[in-house]
């Protein structure tokens, strides 16, 4: 599918994105061209995709990619057609060859083609404050505000009855109906993605993007971080306090609640009906079920089943935490 975020090259011979990554010749599948790259459950014939952690064996088995980055003690869990390229470190090996297919998403920088409302199409369409800045191909559905000082970049889609609050910069994002985005969000920036080196530090391409579904709310002075090759997801109804960090890659489900300050590391899955108490942490590539509550303050570093109750670092059974601190 055609996405409008972010230019792709190639496709690439195999043998080429094997150098880029330092990596010996695959006997037989030297003349293969290479489409794109892709997270293991999106990847299909002629991509390529990662897998470097025992964490997605079920998602690896399933792949439909023609090659993975993987390393050799993973390398078992793949299918018989999707054929390994044995790499030191997955993770650099994986920014290198995403830097050759998206290389123009590599930096971040702001938009420079955005005008200034008043001087484009939006201007009768929408109720605007001062100083709101429209990038180029933007969508904006009915009845929307936009407050002061905003800004919306390039090729971001908003639906019907959204509110954007003041000094807020919006990238890489689709925001679905009735959605309100409160004052001084950034949303859809890259994340936090580097891999240290030695004395250098690797950045890799974010190429996903933000999705925010219908009837949520997003507190100020929040920030949501687009994804590295999946997408971030705001599921349905959900809310977020203020000054709450949502970092690339998660996946939260309908119906939750995050308390202020709260911090979400990379690639983890939140489920529907979760409540996230203040200052909470949650750590990356970890699956919360449904039906969850997390008292503020606490630290989540493992999986949690669904209709739990838990508190305190590492979080643990709330009955438990109580008994512990009596």
């Amino acid at each position: 599918m055609y996405n409008p975020f972010f230019k792709k090259y190639g496709p690439f011979n195999i043998d080429y994105l094997l150098k880029v990554s330092n990596t010996a010749n695959l006997e037989n599948y030297s003349k293969i061209l290479v489409k794109d790259i892709k997270d293991l459950v999106s990847a299909e014939n002629n991509t390529i995709t990662f897998f470097h952690s025992k964490k997605y064996e079920a998602l690896a088995v399933k792949t439909n990619a023609s090659f993975c980055i993987t390393t050799k003690i993973l390398s078992k869990f793949l299918p018989e057609y999707c054929k390994p390229i044995i790499v030191d470190n997955v993770l650099i090996a994986t920014a290198n060859i995403t830097k050759v297919f998206y290389a123009d998403a590599v930096v971040d920088h702001f938009d420079c083609t955005v005008e200034n409302i008043k001087d484009i199409n939006f201007k009768n369409k929408i109720r605007y404050g001062k100083n709101v800045l429209i990038g180029k191909n933007v969508q904006i559905g009915e009845n929307c505000l936009i407050g002061h000082n905003s800004i919306i970049e390039s090729d971001v889609v908003i639906g019907d009855n959204c509110s954007i609050g003041s000094n807020v910069i919006i990238r890489k994002t689709i925001i679905k109906d009735n959605v309100s985005i409160l004052d001084g969000c950034v949303i859809g920036k890259k994340g936090f993605g580097f891999f240290p080196k030695q004395n250098e530090n690797i950045k890799y391409p974010h190429i996903g993007i933000v999705i925010i579904e219908n009837n949520c709310e997003i507190g100020c002075g929040s920030t949501i971080d687009r994804g590295s090759l999946s997408n971030t997801i705001i599921g349905k109804n959900t809310y977020l306090d203020n000054q709450v960090h949502i970092a690339h890659n998660n996946k939260i489900g309908d119906n939750c609640i995050i308390a202020g300050q709260v911090g979400l590391a990379g690639s983890s899955i939140i489920g529907n009906n979760v409540v996230i108490g203040g200052q909470a942490g949650i750590s990356g590539h970890l699956t919360i079920g449904n039906n969850i509550k997390i008292g503020g303050g606490s630290g989540v570093i493992k999986n949690i089943a669904d209709n739990s109750r838990v508190m305190g670092y590492p979080a643990k059974d709330l009955k438990n935490f109580i008994k512990d601190i009596k």
